[in-house]
């Protein structure tokens, strides 16, 4: 029987680029069905479907940020382990 391995703790931001993605899921399908009435002839869907499209923007926002608090927690943890080497 072979071992399984355990999975790794979520670095810092990996919520927030998963909400992220899935915002910007959310965000790209409402454009696609707002964008729908204007190919097949319909009317056109009310402001508040245009304004969900803009979620889109945001989930993308909203996982930079992720990525981002990712990024500042790598360099403070490479800063703690470089300091602590030089500290021997």
């Amino acid at each position: 029987m072979t071992a399984t391995p355990q999975a790794a703790a979520p670095a810092p931001g990996d919520g927030l680029v998963r909400a992220g993605a899935i915002v910007f899921i959310v965000g790209a399908v409402a454009t696609l069905v707002t964008v729908a009435p204007l190919f097949l002839g319909t009317d056109p869907f009310p402001t508040v479907a245009y304004a969900v499209s803009m979620l889109m923007g945001v989930g993308f926002l909203v996982a930079a940020a992720g990525v981002l608090r990712s990024i500042a927690a790598q360099r403070r943890q490479a800063r703690s382990s470089r300091s602590a080497r030089s500290a021997l």
